[in-house]
């Protein structure tokens, strides 16, 4: 199964059975990888988890998208991934890696 058909965003919630870093990159599809009220769920599951490598990857991505990249460049450092700015790719390589 492709990346893309995991994260089907036509229901209200995510699928119960994902991680929350799953969860995380679920809301930002929802929210077309802008701000927004899915953006800020996504970076609430986050937030709840900073110091975990994979939820400080997706808090990353969550900065790049509100065009923070001080602030993302802090997370891809906390997370151990290198910097990337291309958020489009970065969502595709963290669905597929997570």
């Amino acid at each position: 199964m492709s990346s893309s058909s995991r994260f089907d965003v036509s229901t209200a919630e995510p699928p119960s059975d994902f991680s929350e870093p799953f969860k995380a990159l679920w809301w930002l599809k929802k929210g077309v990888l802008t701000l927004g009220p899915e953006w800020e769920k996504a970076h609430e599951i986050c937030q709840g988890a900073e110091g975990e490598p994979a939820h400080d990857w997706v808090h990353a991505l969550c900065h790049l998208i509100e065009g923070d990249h001080g602030n993302a460049g802090y997370w891809f450092r906390m997370a151990g991934k290198p910097v990337q700015r291309d958020i489009e790719a970065l969502w595709q390589d963290m669905a597929q890696s997570l």
